[in-house]
């Protein structure tokens, strides 16, 4: 008796070793990732702009990553509903502080770390989550996040198939000496109703998919989307807000994506770093 659909995810054509620096982007489920491959003794750089959630902030990020350029005071915008911080329409809220020179101090900081690290990463997992995004009425620009401002600011639409692959092309292009991985979040985005959901999950996996075909062996994709949905398809394997994956499904992705991408002659060393890690964790307490 068969009590689940297996998703085979084979072996990924584009490894991660011990050996490489790994840029980690996207959505909350990337820093899921990220911080399980931090846990188990990987060097990563993980979200450097908080969470990003549509394929324009993913590449915006990384040109800015490639750049260095610092953020300015006109990048600086108010947090709306009372909040009164300071943040930027590029970083998540995670980044606001109380004034403009506070953020834009910690903004660059965590930039020019990131944009060094960038420099020498040769792998790239990328995680996208929406194929919806906001554009800011004033300037024209797709936001990473609306930062609570009035909602009358911004225009809501949804990226386009040929738009993506145009943007991802781009970016895979414009960087030979990486390889990319990307996977799609399992994360519902509920507030686009269950259709409008699943309108932009199939848009951002037709989009990768066509980027992988045009560069095999530097662009890969991981069925983190399919191993949930299809795999682990039960609610038990959901978080009480039955939107995000539970601990347990974060978990077993992650060994999923460890049994695709790392060289077996590298398991001996993830799972000493696994075993280091939950004694120290053990000793903590």
């Amino acid at each position: 008796m068969k009590l689940q659909t297996p998703v085979d995810a084979g072996r990924c054509p584009v490894p991660v070793t011990y050996e490489d620096k790994i840029t980690v982007l996207g959505s909350c489920f990337a820093a899921e990732m990220g911080s399980r491959m931090e846990g188990a003794g990987f060097d990563v750089c993980v979200n450097p702009f908080g969470t990003l959630f549509n394929p324009v902030s993913v590449c915006n990020s990384i040109s800015r990553l490639a750049s260095g350029i610092p953020f300015r005071e006109k990048d600086c915008v108010e947090i709306g509903a009372g909040d009164r911080r300071i943040c930027s329409f590029s970083h998540h809220t995670s980044f606001a502080r109380p004034g403009a020179e506070e953020f834009l101090a910690y903004a660059n900081g965590v930039l020019a770390e990131a944009s060094a690290f960038w420099k020498e990463s040769g792998k790239v997992i990328i995680t996208l989550g929406t194929a919806w995004v906001f554009r800011h009425v004033e300037s024209g620009e797709i936001v990473s996040n609306c930062l609570k401002r009035p909602a009358a600011e911004f225009s809501r639409e949804r990226l386009s198939v040929d738009q993506i692959v145009a943007l991802l092309l781009a970016t895979v292009r414009s960087y030979p000496d990486k390889q990319f991985i990307f996977t799609v979040s399992p994360v519902r985005h509920l507030g686009d109703w269950a259709h409008g959901n699943s309108l932009s999950k199939a848009t951002l996996l037709l989009a990768v998919d066509k980027v992988c075909e045009a560069f095999p062996g530097r662009a890969a994709y991981f069925p983190s989307y399919e191993i949930l949905l299809d795999e682990l398809r039960d609610y038990r394997f959901y978080a009480e807000d039955m939107v995000h994956p539970s601990v347990q499904a974060a978990d077993y992705i992650f060994e999923r994506f460890m049994e695709a991408a790392l060289p077996l002659s590298e398991k001996d060393r993830l799972e000493e770093n696994r075993r280091a890690l939950l004694a120290s964790r053990h000793r903590s307490r």
